[in-house]
């Protein structure tokens, strides 16, 4: 008879032990068999609570996303002034928190797993439109219609700093990733509309 109240436990360790596992190895192949046996519990457990490896994954980079997401809401919630806001949106994508290796291992497989699979492509699609979001609604205050344009540079030097980062497997200061992209914000700020 199953233990009330242990799914969301048992959910959670596998999360954190898929995350693990992916940083361990360092792509893919892992099996649930090591998912499992990293998390305290046997495999058919796991498959019961996700179904196979690539629910699990995907389970594990909505808990990625959703870590993201409270440092970005931090971040905004200290932040004044449209200029501000955009500062932190940037500072969060390079908070130490998303640098851990695991993460970063798991970061760099969600990409290649959203070209193949339906369910990571829109996961990352989501990620993308928050982004895009988040850097439209104070760029449009400052630059108005070029928010567009300026909102896609950012966003893509935002996650290709982000990849080169990662793969440069060093423990270099974050700072010169978020100089680079303070750096473009401010060329787009340059002859602001207001």
């Amino acid at each position: 008879m199953p233990k009330l109240g242990m799914e969301p436990i048992r959910r959670a360790a596998l999360v954190k032990a898929t995350i693990d596992e992916i940083g361990a190895v360092g792509n893919l192949d892992v099996t649930v068999s090591n998912i499992a046996k990293r998390a305290g519990m046997s495999s058919a457990l796991a498959h019961h609570y996700f179904g196979g490896k690539e629910q699990i994954f995907l389970a594990a980079m909505r808990h990625t996303l959703a870590l993201y997401a409270v440092e970005v809401r931090s971040a905004l919630n200290e932040a004044k002034g449209h200029s501000g806001r955009l500062e932190a949106v940037i500072r969060a994508g390079f908070a130490s928190s998303n640098f851990q290796p695991e993460v970063i291992a798991a970061w760099l497989n969600f990409y290649v797993l959203a070209q193949t699979s339906t369910p990571a492509h829109d996961l990352l699609r989501i990620y993308q439109r928050r982004l895009r979001s988040n850097l439209l609604h104070d760029l449009r205050p400052l630059i108005g219609n070029r928010a567009e344009d300026a909102a896609a540079r950012i966003a893509g030097l935002i996650d290709g700093l982000y990849l080169r980062q990662g793969l440069a497997r060093s423990n270099t200061e974050h700072a010169d990733a978020t100089r680079h992209v303070l750096a473009l914000l401010n060329v787009e700020l340059e002859g602001q509309t207001q």
